[in-house]
């Protein structure tokens, strides 16, 4: 064979590969000569949900204070320790509470000492007046003695009285000083996880202006989903609503559970809390001169093998609606129909190379493909970033 036989051979082998390149780029080419592509109308499942982002937290907790002033003597747990309810958790030093507490009880003792020196004095002063009264009957004693005599007498009672009142008043306030006493020793109110610990050995409190916290137990299952919903997709979501989430931490794993409460009112950003209180967590964002409103949503799910933690991030999917083995198209290939709203319009490309704008009714959407109830069938091909046509 020779050279020129060769170079003709590879000359006509280049020229039709770049005809069949061509005719292929041809076929794939619309009326109007814009590029597009070109998908099929297939079966699928297709579920209809609204997305947030939600945080974990126990579902029940409860911050252990300090009802009682003094340097803490002994902590008995750290953070992660069970604890059952009853439990032994914190030793305040009570030196300052027995003390009070003794003068408390001396000072009860005295007033009793008091109370039994004037019952004497009534007793006497009874005695006095009986005696006034014989002396009057036979007119050896003047009137004004028997007065002065009735006069002792009431004063001598109401003084007991006064006293009785008082040894009430110091018993109640023995009471008092025993139960700060006793709030010396703290105790778990209830079974639970200690998940965090404000205080250390040897640290003083202050109980008198507000209570101080020294840790917090929590119950870590049930746990409970804050999720914040935006404005725009509220209205989607009920009590009740099936949904599920996932986590960084789960991988693939999805939890399951319900919608228990929506908060009707957004928590108040901390700038506004001082004028009218509120939640600490912001749910407004502001940027471009616009503002996003999230409302909060809570789910609780069962935590029984303690996968969940607190302050985990939740990618949370409240589903609206569910559908199995239906046609579906990607909603980039349906357009609005001007003429009706609860009709789309698509490009549907025949065999025979030839394009027709059909009517379709749509069902669920998954935000990248759509259901479709009516107008198209399996297997028909539809055109994607098509100028619309009418006719064949």
């Amino acid at each position: 064979m020779t050279r020129l036989t060769k170079n003709r051979r590879l000359l006509l082998c280049g020229l039709g590969l770049l005809a069949a390149g061509s005719l292929a780029a041809w076929q794939t080419l619309p009326l109007g000569g814009e590029p597009s592509n070109t998908i099929k109308v297939t079966r699928a499942d297709i579920e209809s949900s609204v997305t947030a982002l939600g945080t974990l937290q126990p579902r029940r907790y409860v911050d252990v204070g300090a009802q009682a002033s003094g340097q803490i003597r002994k902590l008995h747990v750290e953070t992660g320790d069970h604890v059952e309810e009853g439990q032994l958790l914190v030793e305040i030093d009570p030196s300052t509470q027995k003390a009070r507490l003794d003068a408390g009880r001396y000072s009860i003792e005295n007033l009793k000492a008091q109370l039994q020196e004037q019952r004497a004095q009534y007793t006497l002063a009874e005695h006095q007046l009986k005696r006034q009264q014989q002396l009057a009957a036979s007119g050896a004693t003047r009137e004004e003695d028997v007065q002065t005599a009735q006069a002792q007498l009431k004063v001598t009672q109401a003084r007991i009285g006064m006293f009785q009142a008082q040894i009430l008043q110091a018993q109640a306030s023995l009471r008092s000083d025993e139960a700060e006493l006793g709030y010396t020793r703290i105790y778990a109110p209830m079974s639970g996880t200690v998940v965090a610990v404000d205080a250390r050995e040897g640290q003083t409190l202050n109980a008198q202006q507000q209570t101080p916290l020294i840790l917090r137990i929590a119950k870590l299952s049930p746990m409970t989903v804050w999720a914040e919903v935006s404005e725009a997709d509220i209205g989607n979501v009920k009590p009740g609503m099936q949904a599920y989430f996932t986590t960084l931490a789960g991988g693939k794993r999805r939890w399951s559970s319900t919608v228990r409460q929506i908060l009707p009112v957004p928590p108040k950003p901390l700038d506004q809390i001082s004028q009218g209180g509120g939640s600490p967590t912001s749910s407004s964002a502001s940027g471009g001169g616009g503002k996003v409103v999230l409302y909060t949503v809570l789910l609780d799910v069962d935590n029984v093998d303690n996968s969940l933690m607190a302050e985990m991030t939740a990618q949370v999917f409240f589903v609206a609606g569910q559908a199995s083995n239906v046609l579906t198209a990607p909603i980039v290939a349906l357009e609005p129909d001007a003429r009706q709203n609860d009709m789309r319009l698509v490009q549907v490309l025949h065999p025979n190379g030839k394009v027709e704008q059909r009517q379709v009714r749509a069902g669920l959407s998954d935000r990248l493909r759509v259901q479709i109830l009516e107008g198209l069938a399996e297997g028909d091909t539809l055109l994607i970033g098509a100028p619309a046509a009418s006719g064949g």
